[in-house]
């Protein structure tokens, strides 16, 4: 349950702003699952992925398949690749605007 819904047109914006501005969709060189990336400095890197994203990505299939399960803090290497070299190719930009 949400404890605070915003309702005023500032704050839905700003919302929106934070979950979805700049987002550029990168597809892994390797698997092809694409999500959703946001570079707002060379350290900071958001992902947003889909279900969909996560059933095609071959190394988190492999690493669900171990007993302990997949750590779900651990990067794809092969996808941190892929927006790297998006991010050479000029396709991901560095650098928050606005805040966002």
């Amino acid at each position: 349950m949400v404890s605070y819904a915003p309702t005023s047109p500032e704050t839905l914006e700003d919302q929106r702003l934070y979950t979805e501005a700049r987002l550029v969709e990168v597809a892994c060189l390797d698997c092809l699952a694409k999500v959703r990336v946001k570079k707002n400095s060379e350290q900071h890197t958001a992902i947003q992925w889909s279900a969909e994203a996560l059933d095609h990505c071959a190394e988190f299939n492999r690493a669900s398949s171990q007993p302990e399960g997949r750590p779900i803090h651990t990067a794809c290497s092969r996808l941190r690749s892929s927006i790297e070299q998006a991010v050479k190719d000029g396709a991901v930009e560095i650098g928050a605007e606005d805040g966002y």
